[in-house]
């Protein structure tokens, strides 16, 4: 059972398998909170189970680097603005600004407004790999897309996918959907918007990757709107617990797709709970060697992106 921590002048209502999220301790209940909070814990998940234990300094890395990408991609980068979720961290009472994060999470939590949430997963698939590869080997397509003959595990599409999927009640699994589908759900205006916005930040993303010697090999978005109506950037970005990214070097030198893929997320995780778990029963805990090898890749992939 997830332990969430009591923190000072918020109410916790919710846990997913990674985050915890917060609303103003007088918020009334039913009622919209003003603002979130909304802390990435060390948690880790592979194959929908939450694993034991956590990666030590996870939270703190992936909350460091989405803040890193929604600031690029509010304009940091020089192109145009993506709306993110993130509201001040502070409130002035009188002359003082008086920290809204508390001090047990500092580091590791982003305050954020209300939005209302898309009910799509936005994924963007740059290569050919993990699902993707599985459907294309069985059939000649990614998530029910035509793709030409011969491409190999690990391989560049000829032009990024917009792969959207419905998501599930928590504790079940997230179903992968077509465009149309897409349209059926949310609506002709809003589903362009949701794929001409992902593949733009997936786009600006793989660029900014590329020039620091990695490869987004695919990634997930989630949008929401705000209360212009706004559809807005949410959630985490760009991490690599919604992303995976590749040594561009490796890749090019690889002979085998397992060369090929030297991976910057939890893809030791899951290679490590597949070869250990056959998936009945609950999953064994994770060793303390693949607890740091996991911390130490993503640790390089925020350096190697952010250069801190």
């Amino acid at each position: 059972m997830t332990r969430t921590l009591e923190l000072p002048g918020w109410r916790h209502v919710y846990s997913g398998k990674v985050r915890d999220l917060y609303v103003p301790g007088d918020t009334a209940e039913g009622a919209r909170p003003e603002r979130l909070l909304v802390v990435a814990s060390d948690r880790v998940s592979a194959f929908d189970h939450v694993l034991s234990p956590g990666i030590p300094g996870k939270g703190e890395i992936l909350t460091t680097l989405s803040l890193w990408w929604f600031d690029r991609l509010d304009g940091g980068d020089g192109g145009r603005r993506i709306r993110n979720h993130l509201v001040p961290d502070h409130v002035l009472i009188g002359d003082d600004a008086v920290e809204l994060i508390p001090p047990a999470v500092a580091g590791r939590a982003m305050v954020v407004a209300s939005l209302d949430m898309q009910p799509i997963e936005c994924v963007v698939r740059g290569y050919l790999t993990g699902s993707g590869w599985a459907e294309y080997a069985d059939a000649g397509t990614v998530c029910g897309i035509p793709l030409p003959a011969g491409l190999r595990n690990g391989d560049r599409l000829p032009e990024p996918l917009f792969t959207p999927a419905f998501k599930a009640p928590m504790g079940e699994h997230d179903e992968n959907i077509s465009f149309e589908r897409t349209v059926e759900i949310v609506g002709a205006e809003t589903a362009e918007e949701l794929r001409a916005l992902s593949l733009e930040v997936y786009a600006r993303a793989a660029a900014t990757a590329e020039a620091r010697g990695l490869i987004l090999a695919d990634t997930k978005f989630e949008f929401g709107r705000d209360d212009e109506g706004r559809l807005v950037l949410a959630d985490e970005v760009l991490t690599p617990d919604s992303s995976r990214y590749w040594d561009a070097a490796a890749w090019r030198e690889g002979s085998t797709p397992a060369e090929r893929m030297a991976s910057f997320d939890k893809q030791i995780v899951r290679d490590w709970l597949a070869a250990s778990w056959d998936r009945t029963g609950e999953p064994p805990a994770i060793p303390d060697d693949i607890a740091e090898r996991t911390r130490a890749r993503y640790a390089e992939l925020l350096q190697r992106l952010t250069g801190g």
